[in-house]
């Protein structure tokens, strides 16, 4: 395993930013009045996960970087949500919710075990 020198080294973080993307891409067929709402909702999500994880990482105390990846985990809880939510309006198949939950959870995952390690840094 490499040395963790920018924010962009971490793994979890290069997940996240592909998520976003697929995300941007997949929202761009939903429907047009849902642009001011769902739309902006799951992208303002997708976006605070890899932005705040290299906010608190800028940041060099570690008690912000966990509040700040505190945050990307409460960003993508409710980017979960959201993206049940389009499931049930029908704005995304079973299938594509399967894989965008597939995401979730594997960053989710690895931002929480990316939260124990800061903390035991820490102690």
């Amino acid at each position: 395993m490499g040395e963790i020198k920018t924010f962009r080294d971490l793994l979890v973080w290069q997940k996240a930013m592909v998520l976003v993307t697929e995300l941007y891409q997949r929202t761009q067929t939903f429907p047009k009045d849902e642009t001011y709402g769902l739309v902006s909702q799951i992208r303002r999500c997708a976006v605070s996960i890899p932005s705040n994880m290299a906010e608190g990482f800028g940041r060099r105390a570690t008690n912000d970087y966990l509040r700040f990846l505190q945050i990307s985990m409460g960003s993508l809880f409710e980017l979960e949500t959201q993206i049940e939510i389009a499931r049930n309006l029908g704005y995304v198949s079973q299938a594509e919710f399967d894989t965008f939950d597939n995401h979730c959870r594997e960053i989710e995952r690895m931002l929480g075990a990316l939260i124990r390690s800061v903390k035991d840094a820490k102690k």
